[in-house]
């Protein structure tokens, strides 16, 4: 029992941390636990998705925070603000939709940084930020998490369903930002 709760309160750092600093592969961490925890105790799953969700959800909360205290300065100065033209279509939808964006943005890959650098940055309210973060960040644990569940029930052995589970979320990243870019690029007015 201690081991899964040490588990449990890793999950929750490392994915915390990886909100924050999107290089960390928050979603592998959280598929890779769910897939060792199937064999070790199938029945804790729900604490994966739980650790993984609270991890995210405080680490955008970190993030949200030090985008509305810095602004853009910091922004820049960390590299999380690339790209302008884009950042700008995003604040756009969120005018339109705030709820919907925030929800959706952490679905896709490399859709939660802008969202959460325009929502700051266009000075969306706490609440809204607040209560539309959380079922994101349930959803997308319980995504990883489900990832995870079935490459744990396929394998016999913890390893290979943990491997399975990091190999499926890397194609399907690497799948949805080649889609989104061929997207961009054949649409008019797009510059390519």
């Amino acid at each position: 029992m201690i081991d899964t709760l040490s588990a449990l309160g890793w999950l929750f750092l490392v994915v915390s941390f990886g909100a924050v600093v999107p290089i960390v592969p928050t979603g592998a961490a959280v598929s890779g636990s769910a897939a060792l925890m199937f064999h070790e105790h199938p029945f804790s799953i729900g604490f994966v998705v739980a650790a993984g969700a609270a991890g995210a959800y405080a680490g955008d909360l970190v993030m949200y925070a030090m985008c509305r205290l810095g602004g853009e300065q910091l922004a820049r100065r960390l590299r999380w603000l690339r790209d302008e033209e884009h950042l700008a279509g995003v604040k756009e939808r969120l005018r339109e939709r705030q709820v919907p964006v925030l929800l959706v943005s952490r679905l896709i890959p490399g859709g939660r940084v802008p969202v959460l650098l325009a929502a700051a940055f266009a000075g969306i309210p706490w609440r809204t930020f607040v209560v539309a973060n959380l079922p994101a960040c349930a959803l997308w644990s319980l995504v990883y998490a489900a990832i995870g569940l079935a490459g744990g029930s396929i394998f016999p052995e913890p390893w290979q369903g943990v491997i399975a589970a990091v190999v499926v979320i890397v194609l399907v990243n690497q799948a949805l930002t080649w889609w989104n870019r061929r997207r961009a690029i054949s649409m008019p007015g797009a510059a390519g």
